[in-house]
């Protein structure tokens, strides 16, 4: 049971670092490839239908930490609070600027809801580079190292990946600026991926996998939760697979 729920946390933690890549790199690049209110819109319906089904993603890497690895999860959490403080203010900075930008018809309202877009994004980037880098340079439940400052260039692959997103979402002169940045979306979610990995095999998670039934329960029903999640996140997928050209979401 300890390596299903640790290949199980692999393919959760990969999976939304991938697929969140998306939404948080295009973020970033907001006011790139969107010049204008109306383009800002756009970019934002490119992305706007896959946020929430995303972050179930790392809500299940929550869950499969908490229950299958309880002991890791307190020392992650009691090392690194200050990175995960970040990362809760910039998750609910980016989303509240995503729910509330169209609440209100006003420009000072869109532009200060892009505003808490591209911050929350860009913040949601930098921890998790941070966050990564700590945990590859080792001793990452021991707090704050030399990687929690080197590993803040890896926010990087998060932006390359938003452009190989937006060239797959986007048309017009959108497409053009994503067209601009070279990148794959391929390539980036493969090292997004692989950096995922890494990260997990620096940490001792076979040997402080739970004790007794809560490790086979986490383990038994993740298994069961992910086919169910593969075929919603697919259906999301095919129901909005065309390119984005007006506002449709949001």
């Amino acid at each position: 049971m300890e390596m299903l729920a640790v290949v199980l946390l692999a393919v959760f933690t990969a999976g939304y670092l991938v697929l969140a890549g998306g939404d948080i790199g295009v973020g970033m690049l907001l006011p790139w490839l969107g010049r204008g209110q109306d383009e800002r819109r756009v970019v934002i319906a490119a992305f706007a239908p896959f946020f929430l089904a995303n972050e179930v993603w790392l809500v299940a890497v929550a869950g499969i930490m908490a229950g299958a690895f309880p002991a890791l999860e307190h020392g992650l959490l009691e090392g690194l609070f200050p990175l995960f403080v970040a990362l809760l203010m910039a998750w609910i900075v980016r989303d509240m600027g995503l729910w509330l930008r169209g609440r209100v018809d006003a420009p000072a309202w869109r532009g200060g809801c892009d505003a808490a877009i591209v911050a929350g994004s860009w913040g949601l980037a930098l921890v998790w580079a941070s966050l990564l880098g700590t945990i590859l340079a080792g001793g990452a439940t021991e707090g704050l190292n030399a990687g929690s400052v080197l590993g803040l260039p890896l926010a990087a692959v998060f932006a390359l990946h938003g452009a190989g997103f937006a060239r797959l979402r986007c048309t017009g002169a959108v497409l053009a600026r994503a067209r601009r940045i070279p990148a794959s979306y391929a390539v980036t979610a493969v090292a997004l991926a692989g950096l995922a990995v890494a990260a997990g095999a620096r940490l001792p998670l076979v040997d402080s996998a739970a004790p007794g039934a809560g490790l086979a329960v986490t383990a038994v029903m993740t298994a069961a939760l992910l086919p169910l999640l593969l075929a919603a996140q697919a259906l999301v997928w095919w129901t909005f697979r065309g390119r984005v050209d007006s506002p449709s979401y949001l």
